[in-house]
């Protein structure tokens, strides 16, 4: 054997030494990194566009080996020999119902209405006084001027027609006209019943309302439906956001479709739509950013997100989140948003924390849209479907 022959012979021999070890260290290293399921979000971050890391050309992860969530299937099943989720998965208890529960949350409301108006409807001397602390009582609870002055008028017609002082009768004409002004026939449930495509929900809303908090509040509400839901964490400015909406999803068995911080909100939107699509997800809800109605630019941007959306699927809901505890300037807030992006339904958060409960009138009143969810507490479940006769009861009880 000539010395070129050995040289190749010993050369071959190390090179399978050397790849035989690297496969050997790669085995190894993955058995012990591989401890739960990749999670949306954190193993699969989608990148579209301008705002993607690698070249647009780049084999994307399939929608197997995202691992959608199903709150229905065995949780304990193996896929392709990686171990079943660590975390434990919550199941929230039924939304219907949950506002009943709910009802001490409303006290400080109850304040206002059951105490201050029906002392003063009850105090056996009507006069014009009397209905003047009326007036001032319920404009101080947010109800607006003109739902202030047609329920005086149409109280003043009761007790003129019934001639009647009582308080039995008092609570009972105050808690129909309540009702009468909240409209009792508006269509207060989301449209989550999409055909042939997953249902999208889009959530908009100033900073610190609790937006965010409230998509994944949303998503336990829809989950306790039998829904399977994913979530979109297009608030990409934030960089709790995404983190924050990923404990959420791993509770209760949702997914998450995140992007990169500080990347296009309409990119990741648009991808976890059609994530949802292809994983044959019954609902997506998309988080955005909180911005100030006041700016033009993050205002245009929010319509941006929405137009981007619809090049592949319907917007059925857009959610705007109101802190009830801001009043009168949540109502120009919800103008402006309804302006961009055509609100359907009103979220009022932190309702368990004002005495002006007659905000669920006034923004009713000023955008058209009703009331759909209203959150009464820091609980993971204290978000609760909006039920007409259950808050006027709370309000007056």
């Amino acid at each position: 054997m000539d010395a070129l022959t050995l040289v190749i012979v010993v050369s071959i021999v190390l090179l399978g030494l050397v790849i035989g070890g690297a496969a050997a260290y790669s085995r190894s290293k993955a058995s012990k990194s591989i401890t739960s399921r990749p999670r949306p979000g954190i193993d699969y971050s989608p990148g579209v566009g301008d705002d993607d890391s690698e070249p647009r050309d780049t084999a994307r992860k399939t929608v197997e080996t995202i691992l959608i969530p199903d709150v229905l299937a065995d949780p304990t099943t193996t896929i392709e020999g990686i171990p079943p989720a660590l975390w434990e998965v919550e199941v929230p208890e039924p939304a219907l119902g949950r506002l009943h529960k709910l009802r001490a949350r409303l006290a400080r409301s109850n304040s206002v209405f059951g105490k201050g108006l029906l002392g003063l409807l009850t105090s056996g001397n009507l006069d014009q006084q009397a209905w003047d602390d009326i007036e001032a009582t319920l404009l101080g609870a947010d109800l607006g001027i003109a739902a202030t002055t047609e329920l005086i008028a149409a109280l003043k017609i009761r007790i003129a027609q019934e001639n009647d002082y009582s308080e039995d009768f008092m609570r009972e004409a105050l808690h129909q006209e309540l009702v009468n002004l909240l409209g009792p026939d508006l269509d207060r449930s989301l449209c989550i019943d999409a055909a042939e495509r997953p249902a999208v929900i889009l959530v908009v809303g100033v900073n610190g309302t609790g937006k965010t908090t409230t998509v994944g509040k949303l998503s336990r509400v829809l989950i306790s439906q039998e829904k399977s839901v994913l979530m979109g964490a297009a608030d990409t400015f934030r960089a709790a956001a995404a983190e924050q909406l990923q404990t959420w999803g791993d509770r209760v068995g949702a997914a998450v479709v995140r992007g990169p911080e500080g990347g296009d909100p309409a990119s990741v939107a648009f991808e976890a739509c059609a994530v949802a699509r292809e994983a044959q997800v019954d609902v997506v809800v998309i988080d955005t950013a909180g911005r100030l109605h006041t700016k033009t630019g993050l205002m245009d941007e929010l319509g941006k997100v929405k137009r981007v959306i619809e090049k592949q699927s319907t917007v059925d809901e857009v959610l705007l989140v109101l802190d009830a505890t801001t009043g009168q300037n949540g109502l120009v807030q919800a103008k402006m948003f309804s302006e961009v992006v055509d609100v359907t339904g009103i979220v009022l958060t932190k309702l368990d924390g004002t005495a002006k409960g007659g905000i669920v009138v006034s923004v009713q009143r000023e955008l058209g849209v009703p009331v759909k969810l209203v959150g009464l507490g820091e609980g993971p479940d204290d978000l609760a479907p909006f039920d007409v006769e259950e808050f006027v009861t709370a309000l007056l009880n």
